[in-house]
């Protein structure tokens, strides 16, 4: 077996650990592979749990946003790995610079999973999620869904989906060999797949972050959005659909708020 067939099943024996990792997790809550409860919940409840376990909160919290990173994430990075293939042979790239957009790109990754943990922190000590790191309130899933669609409808978006979309004109700019070229390609990839995913990720708090139907669908349209004859024609329609979903859902709760006034 040549290495870079060796690299490849790798890479993907690291994509299926994540998701079977994460599916041990929603089956040891003892209420199926959809929800977040029982004994993987109450561990996250006691990591969350007050002062004295806040270090021990961010640590597992960490973790867990690290392994869904992983699981949701390193698919999307896939037309760079292989275009890289493409690219690198030309000019008879190491191997080593393969690897090191992998590992790049991940450290980004990891850096975005603290970031979360803190979020999510911060958001259930407010009581605006609960242990499972869904939205507690109706009012704060529409506000997360408007945010999400607006950001899809922005400049930013549409700018950091762009560099994602054409991997061939990043590397034909700004190729670099070996490792450290690799490490440092993956990173600068990494920051722009977080511009460019970050508000899909941060949907997981409107339906809870441990919930595997909503991680899969947020996968597949991630990975979706980075292929360039169909992420162009997703950007704005989805947009337009989280705003109207979160318009909804507040009508609906100031509906209820105004009936009982009546």
């Amino acid at each position: 077996m040549a290495l870079r067939d060796i690299s490849w099943l790798a890479f993907y024996s690291l994509v299926l650990g994540a998701w079977a990792l994460l599916y041990a997790m929603a089956l040891g809550s003892g209420a199926g592979a959809f929800e977040g409860s029982g004994a993987f919940a109450d561990v996250l409840a006691t990591l969350c749990a007050g002062p004295g376990a806040q270090g021990a909160g961010i640590l597992g919290l960490w973790t867990m946003s690290a392994v869904m990173g992983a699981a949701m994430m390193l698919p999307t990075l896939f037309p760079m790995l292989t275009t890289y293939r493409s690219f690198a042979a030309r000019l008879g790239s190491a191997e080593a610079g393969w690897w090191g957009i992998v590992l790049g790109y991940g450290t980004v990754w990891l850096g975005f999973a603290g970031l979360a943990a803190l979020v999510q922190m911060a958001l259930a000590k407010a009581g605006l999620v609960d242990r499972f790191g869904a939205a507690t309130m109706v009012w704060f899933q529409g506000i997360l869904l408007i945010v999400a669609g607006s950001y899809q409808l922005s400049q930013a978006k549409m700018t950091c989906q762009s560099a994602c979309l054409s991997p061939m004109s990043y590397f034909l700019g700004r190729f670099r060999p070996g490792m450290v070229g690799g490490l440092r390609m993956g990173g600068e990839q990494g920051l722009w797949c977080v511009g460019c995913c970050w508000a899909i990720m941060a949907l997981g708090f409107a339906g809870g972050v441990m919930n595997l139907a909503w991680m899969g669908l947020a996968t597949l349209f991630m990975v979706l959005e980075k292929l360039p004859q169909i992420g162009v024609l997703l950007r704005r329609p989805a947009g337009i659909v989280l705003v109207l979903s979160g318009l909804a859902l507040l009508a609906f709760e100031l509906g209820k708020a105004g009936a009982k006034w009546l």
